[in-house]
């Protein structure tokens, strides 16, 4: 792979709905390092182990202590740092802390003047942090708060205070990365960049935000404008952040319902981050520490799963390796024979599932609406042929996942297609039991 490059490239791994066993794991991230990562973002979500109070927050399947820790031994094992993301909408969805919400209707924002607020996130901060001692980092989120303001509570304050939108959001964000900052093993905090673009130079350098957090820069589209990129980076340099981070992706920014990952796009998006990583010498007091390569599972808590971790890992090997080749990957693509959709041989963790979502992706829908739609009798043969297939990826699928996403993905990918050629078959086979019957005299 050539000298290790100054910056760090992250592997994100969003656990919303389809969190991965360990055992997927340990055969995971000794690729991922090999591929050219140095880094994991584990956005747990529902999946970490909350204790006492924060115990409602937990999923049924969620890891125990001992699996974090092993995930954490997986990571310094493989030599991938670790960073962890908090993020706040798994836990407004809970009818508990509903009182919480900016606008009762919505989950995505916190009431920052609610008393109950800021305890809140300290106390999941605190729990996270226990058990990440060894990680240097703590992602706060803080992005796509599109209901604050619009709470009473934030009406008022910003009439009482001759204050706007900003101010307020910037006094709340920088409440939480300082608790992390006061801890006895000192975090740096990491938050994405989204709703500071709307803020202006001179309000970010005199909040003093700088001090406490350090942005990500996330843009998700194939061919996005590097000087738009350039004019975000040029005004936190301006605002007095010291060290930014870069966003890329790899999976789950194609479409709320997607199950099949678009490899170009995400190879053509990580191409434009090249340009910005290049002109980062335009703007010497800002140091880039690192890019990380989304992969999302949901676009919220709210939303059906977009593609599996295991149908998106070549893209994410193209992107790797996109990444760390730089330069020579624009002239010429990175091309990776192992986890090419054509390659019959090619082997990585998940592969089979990998393979056999492409035929669910490609062939299920087509060859169903084809054989409900003939007057003959292979339905039945068509139908066996597909059960046993649904059966095999079944296994595959609970070899990595737990059994809720099994269900959900199946739900959503195989039984709407499958159930009406089920239905026919069923119907079919009573009317041929009915006509068996002995004709009574």
């Amino acid at each position: 792979m050539g000298s290790p490059l100054p910056w760090m490239r992250l592997v994100h791994l969003d656990l919303k709905g389809a969190a991965p066993r360990v055992s997927y794991l340990e055969q995971l991230f000794p690729l991922l390092s090999q591929l050219g990562a140095n880094g994991i973002l584990v956005e747990y979500e529902d999946m970490f182990p909350f204790e006492g109070e924060l115990e409602t927050l937990k999923s049924p399947y969620a890891y125990s202590e001992e699996d974090v820790e092993r995930i954490q031994q997986l990571a310094e094992l493989n030599r991938l740092l670790r960073r962890v993301p908090v993020p706040a909408q798994f836990i407004l969805k809970h009818e508990k802390y509903q009182h919480l919400r900016e606008v009762e209707r919505f989950p995505n924002s916190f009431n920052p003047h609610a008393p109950g607020t800021l305890p809140l996130l300290k106390s999941v901060l605190a729990q996270v942090m226990e058990k990440h001692r060894r990680s240097a980092w703590i992602h706060i989120g803080a992005d796509e708060v599109f209901h604050l303001g619009e709470g009473m509570d934030s009406k008022n304050w910003m009439s009482r205070n001759e204050g706007d939108l900003g101010t307020m959001y910037l006094n709340h964000v920088k409440e939480v990365a300082s608790f992390l900052g006061a801890r006895p093993r000192r975090r740096r905090a990491l938050m994405w960049d989204d709703m500071l673009r709307k803020i202006g130079a001179g309000a970010l350098r005199e909040s003093g935000i700088a001090e406490h957090v350090s942005p990500v820069v996330w843009f998700y589209a194939p061919d996005f404008d590097a000087e738009q990129i350039g004019q975000f980076i040029a005004k936190y340099a301006e605002s007095g952040f010291e060290t930014v981070w870069f966003a890329s992706t790899f999976k789950g920014t194609t479409g709320p319902a997607q199950a099949w990952t678009p490899l170009s796009y995400h190879l053509k998006n990580h191409l434009s981050w090249l340009k910005v990583v290049e002109a980062m010498p335009r703007f010497p007091s800002l140091r880039l520490q690192g890019i990380v390569l989304t992969g999302w599972q949901r676009y919220d808590h709210y939303s059906v799963l977009c593609e599996l971790l295991p149908v998106g890992i070549p893209s994410l090997a193209v992107c790797l390796q996109t990444l760390v080749n730089g330069e020579e990957a624009r002239r010429a693509p990175t091309s990776c024979p192992r986890f090419s959709p054509s390659e019959g041989n090619g082997a990585f963790p998940g592969t089979e599932i990998y393979r056999m979502v492409e035929q669910v992706n490609s062939h299920l829908k087509e060859s169903v609406v084809k054989v409900l739609e003939e007057e003959s009798g292979g339905r039945v043969q068509v139908h066996e042929d597909w059960e046993s297939f649904v059966h095999n990826l079944r296994a595959q699928l609970e070899s990595v996942y737990f059994p809720d996403t099994v269900e959900e993905w199946l739900e959503e990918n195989v039984n709407p297609y499958l159930d009406p050629l089920r239905d026919l078959v069923r119907d079919y086979r009573a009317v041929i039991r009915l006509n068996a019957r002995p004709k009574v005299p």
